[in-house]
C-alpha cells in the first residue's frame, strides 16, 4: 500500500497530521519550534558535563558528598530519574553560580540566598553523621538545593560574629525519628548486652556546637523553642538511663583553658582539643589514673575546608592546632589521622606507661576522625570504625565488637536526638548479643 492508497476513516485524514499540507486545518508539525528548542536544551543540559570533562574541567563537591555518578542502564526507570542529579551536580561552573547568586541576594535584598532552607531528609547524611562514603556530608543528595519548606528550618543557621551552626542540631530535636525515651532504653539495652558478656561498654555523648557555644546563635530561628526544651531532657536521660560520659563539663574546662571553644566557627565539628579530651576521658574510665603521666605539646597549625559555608554558597577555612602526646611524659608520638573509617582499622603498638593495653573498639561518627590522630598513642591495641557501617554490613560491626574487650561508642548529640541509628534497631542488637555471648570475656 502506498501513501496515495490510504483511505480516510470516520472523516479523519488518511495520512499522519504531520504529512498534511501546512494550510490544512489539522496540520501539526512532527517537530515544532518549541519541541526543537526543548530538544536542544535537553541535549545541552545532559551533554555539558561530559563535554566539559573532556575539556579538562572538573566539578567540585559542594555539599560534602560524592558527586552523583552516571546512572546505569540496569536501573530501569532509575536511569532516567538519575540523569537530572548527575547533570546538575557535574556542572563545573555550579560553585561560581551559587556564590554569584548569594552575592546578588545579600547585596540587593539584604538577605542570604535560600540555598540552605527546605525540607530536611532526616534519614539523609548530614554533617556529624558518617554517610555511606564515610565522610561528613551533611546535605541530602536527593535534595541538594533545599527548596524552602513551610516550617522554615534552615540547614545552616547564621549566627553572630560570623559563626555558622548546622540546622540539624535543631531539626533532630524538633522532628525526631524515634521517641527520646525509646532511644535511651535501646542504648541501655545495648550496654546490658555488651556488659553481660564480660566486656566494658563506654558510651560517649558529644554535645552539638549549638549546645556548647550558644552565645553566637541568633536571637530567633525556626525550632529554637522546641530545641531548647528538648536539650536538658536529652542530657538528663543520657546520664540517668544511658549512663553516658557527658562531655559538656570536660569541654567547658578545655574552653576555659584555651580561652576559646573547642569547636570551629564555620564547621559542624570540634577541634583537635575536643578530640584529645575524648581520648583522655575514655582512658581514665578504662584505667583510672592512667593519664597522670601524660604530656601534650603543640605540633603545628593546619587548615582545611569548613563544611558549612558551601551549603550557603560560600567558602570557609578551618584553622586548627594539632598536638603530640607522650603517654609516659617523655616519648612524644605523632600519629597520622585516618581519612576513612568505613572498614575496621586496627592499630597496635608496644604498651608503655600511660597507655591502655586492653583491646579496644571505638565505634563512632565523623567526630571520631580527629580522634584517630591521638587514640593510638594512648591505647596499645585500638580499632576504629564508623557505626554507619552497620547499614551495609551489620555482621562485620557485630564481629568487631566481639573481637575487643572494651567497646567505646561515640555519638554526637544530634544523632542521639534524631534517634534513627541503625545500631539501635532490634536486628542489630540481637546480632551483637549473639556474637558477644559466643565469645564471652572471663
Amino acid at each position: 500500500m502506498t501513501l496515495d492508497d490510504r483511505q480516510a476513516i470516520d472523516g479523519l485524514p488518511p495520512v499522519h497530521e504531520a504529512w498534511l499540507p501546512r494550510e490544512h486545518s489539522l496540520h501539526r508539525p512532527r517537530h515544532g519550534g518549541r519541541q526543537l528548542t526543548a530538544l536542544i536544551s535537553a541535549l545541552v543540559f545532559f551533554a555539558a558535563p561530559t563535554l566539559m570533562w573532556l575539556g579538562g574541567m572538573r566539578p567540585s563537591e559542594l555539599e560534602n558528598h560524592e558527586l552523583a555518578s552516571f546512572p546505569s542502564l540496569w536501573d530501569g526507570w532509575g536511569f532516567l530519574t538519575g540523569m537530572d542529579p548527575w547533570a546538575t551536580e557535574n556542572l563545573v561552573f555550579r560553585a561560581g553560580a551559587i556564590q554569584t547568586a548569594d552575592w546578588i541576594s545579600r547585596t540587593f535584598f539584604g538577605e542570604p540566598a535560600p540555598f540552605d532552607q527546605g525540607p530536611t531528609s532526616q534519614s539523609g547524611p548530614l554533617p556529624g553523621s558518617p554517610d555511606q562514603e564515610g565522610t561528613t556530608t551533611e546535605p541530602d543528595p536527593n535534595n541538594p538545593n533545599n527548596v524552602p519548606d513551610a516550617a522554615g528550618y534552615r540547614r545552616v543557621i547564621e549566627g553572630r560574629d560570623g559563626w555558622l551552626y548546622l540546622g540539624e542540631d535543631v531539626i533532630a530535636k524538633c522532628r525526631p525519628e524515634r521517641p527520646l525515651a525509646e532511644t535511651m532504653a535501646r542504648l541501655a539495652e545495648l550496654r546490658e548486652i555488651v556488659e553481660s558478656s564480660g566486656r566494658r561498654f563506654i558510651l560517649v555523648a558529644v554535645p552539638d556546637k549549638s549546645t556548647m557555644v550558644p552565645e553566637h546563635l541568633p536571637d530567633s530561628y525556626a525550632g529554637k523553642d522546641c530545641a531548647e526544651e528538648v536539650t536538658p531532657q536529652l542530657w538528663q536521660q543520657l546520664s540517668a538511663t544511658a549512663r553516658a560520659v557527658d562531655m559538656r563539663a570536660p569541654l567547658q574546662a578545655v574552653a576555659e583553658e584555651l580561652g576559646r571553644p573547642p569547636y570551629f566557627p564555620l564547621d559542624s565539628h570540634w577541634t583537635s582539643e575536643g578530640a584529645l579530651e575524648l581520648v583522655r576521658q575514655v582512658a581514665e574510665r578504662v584505667e583510672p589514673g592512667v593519664t597522670r603521666s601524660w604530656e601534650v605539646v603543640e605540633r603545628e597549625q593546619r587548615t582545611a575546608n569548613a563544611d558549612l559555608p558551601p551549603l550557603i554558597g560560600r567558602e570557609g577555612i578551618n584553622e586548627a592546632m594539632t598536638y603530640r602526646l607522650a603517654p609516659d611524659g617523655e616519648n612524644f608520638r605523632t600519629i597520622r589521622p585516618l581519612a576513612d573509617l568505613r572498614k575496621p582499622v586496627r592499630r597496635v603498638s608496644e604498651p608503655q606507661e600511660g597507655m591502655v593495653s586492653r583491646p579496644t573498639l571505638l565505634l563512632g561518627d565523623s567526630f571520631s576522625l580527629p580522634v584517630s590522630a591521638y587514640i593510638p598513642t594512648a591505647f596499645a591495641d585500638v580499632t576504629q570504625l564508623y557505626y554507619s557501617t552497620i547499614d551495609p554490613d551489620p555482621a562485620l560491626v557485630a564481629r568487631t565488637v566481639a573481637e575487643n574487650e572494651v567497646f567505646v561508642l561515640e555519638i554526637v548529640e544530634r544523632n542521639i536526638a534524631r534517634g534513627d541509628l541503625r545500631l539501635l534497631d532490634r536486628p542489630f542488637l540481637d546480632l551483637v548479643r549473639q556474637e558477644t555471648q559466643n565469645r564471652p570475656i572471663r
